[in-house]
């Protein structure tokens, strides 16, 4: 069975494009960009609460235990990635995404409420279990509705959203917890979330399938192997740089305050506040990036060298964080955490363009993201527990920052080496 195609995709694949109108897919985006912020700012919450020393007196947290909450959100995260893509890519992105979006914002307000650390680490484990629906989800919808000329810039978006949730959860946080308590921070955090779930159910089209064509989708869902995914190049490429980009993101938004607070003296809302600038300049420098090689691509380049080079850059530039590593200075320091997370901003939507839509099936994309995505997760809960774990034994944050420009260099190597149209999935057409 195959569609009638409009668009020939850089794989040779037919890609069909929803007939929107500009106005259209572009305002849906920006409500799956803030769907992901939402995500974010819920997870990133917690960087907040584990720099606050009543949360830490009332649980009794060691480093070790601070550790172990900022992992535990990453390791449900990683293990639902590969169940959640299976989902959308049968039963479509709407409903899934809903359903899961208000369970992990109900269990973000019911961190609040708990008293004891293993209740504290339940709710991470719910909250990180029902965001693995996020990636899948958003991914599906761009790749189905937004043409492959303004991907760039759509992705762009969407990892400014991300960005800006880590900054405004992590700030938010703070202020709450400064101004009230860390009960209440997480409870309005959590609630006040469920307010997207309003346009999303009105304005969205609902993608599942009709009774009579859920055979038609499970087939073409299935046209794209599990054996092929896992065996290609380009999937394992993608794999290690989302590993290795979100092991400096993950660090960020659960060691990025305490580090500000503990190694160079700030108040914690002015920890936040710098949190804030280094999100912030990631997120406009991704969307800024996106488009600039979108502009590129479309003078004649290719696509996949164009994205490549930009994502090569972001993690060189990326790697100037070894230089607050070495001062002692507190303006030197605070320059190169907002410049090197900035830089990374290079990296963020060509990286997540290339791997995740422009060298993969489209009939796939879910599993595609979700298994890509599983490396994402790991890569939190490692940066969070191998971080906190590095703190202890070595008494300061340079170790840690130095474990972050190795994986940055391999992210590199992985890009350069793997990430080829010829070692794309396959697809193996289906006939009815």
């Amino acid at each position: 069975m195959s569609a009638t195609a409009d668009k020939i995709h850089p794989l040779g694949e037919a890609k069909t494009e929803v007939a929107r109108s500009g106005a259209s897919h572009w305002g849906v985006m920006i409500l799956v960009s803030l769907g992901v912020l939402i995500a974010y700012a819920d997870r990133s919450s917690i960087s907040a609460a584990i720099a606050n020393k009543p949360f830490l007196q009332f649980f009794n947290l060691s480093d070790g235990n601070r550790g172990w909450i900022g992992s535990a959100f990453f390791w449900s995260y990683a293990v639902a990635q590969i169940p959640m893509g299976w989902i959308v890519d049968r039963y479509g992105a709407k409903r899934p995404y809903a359903i899961c979006f208000a369970l992990w914002c109900l269990a973000t307000a019911a961190t609040g409420l708990m008293t004891t650390f293993a209740g504290l680490i339940f709710m991470r484990v719910m909250v990180g279990a029902m965001e693995g629906v996020v990636m899948p989800a958003s991914y599906r919808w761009i790749r189905h509705n937004v043409p492959e000329r303004h991907t760039g810039a759509a992705i762009g978006i969407f990892s400014m959203g991300n960005k800006i949730g880590t900054a405004g959860g992590a700030s938010l946080g703070a202020w709450l917890i400064v101004s009230y308590d860390w009960r209440l921070m997480f409870i309005v955090t959590g609630l006040l979330g469920l307010i997207w779930l309003l346009p999303w159910t009105a304005f969205v089209k609902n993608d599942l399938p009709r009774k009579e064509g859920m055979v038609a989708a499970r087939q073409m869902a299935a046209s794209v192997s599990f054996r092929s995914i896992i065996t290609s190049p380009v999937v394992w490429g993608g794999m290690i740089i989302n590993f290795c980009y979100s092991y400096f993101i993950f660090y960020c938004m659960t060691w990025m305050p305490a580090y500000l607070v503990e190694q160079h003296g700030l108040s914690l809302t002015h920890s936040a506040l710098y949190t804030f600038f280094s999100f912030g300049g990631i997120a406009i420098v991704a969307v800024l990036a996106g488009w600039m090689a979108d502009k590129i691509i479309e003078r004649g380049a290719s696509p996949v060298t164009t994205r490549k080079v930009f994502v090569v850059l972001g993690f060189i530039g990326a790697g100037t964080v070894l230089f607050g590593a070495y001062t002692t200075d507190l303006n030197a320091a605070l320059f190169w955490n907002v410049f090197s997370l900035s830089c990374l901003g290079l990296a963020s939507a060509n990286s997540l363009a290339l791997c995740a839509v422009t060298l993969i099936p489209q009939r796939a994309i879910g599993m595609v993201t979700g298994v890509q995505h599983l490396a994402a997760g790991l890569s939190g809960g490692l940066a969070a527990g191998l971080s906190g774990w590095l703190l202890h034994i070595s008494g300061s944050y340079d170790l840690p920052m130095k474990v972050i420009v190795v994986f940055l260099v391999l992210g590199a190597a992985a890009c350069i080496v793997l990430v080829r149209p010829q070692w794309s999935p396959k697809v193996t057409e289906v006939t009815t």
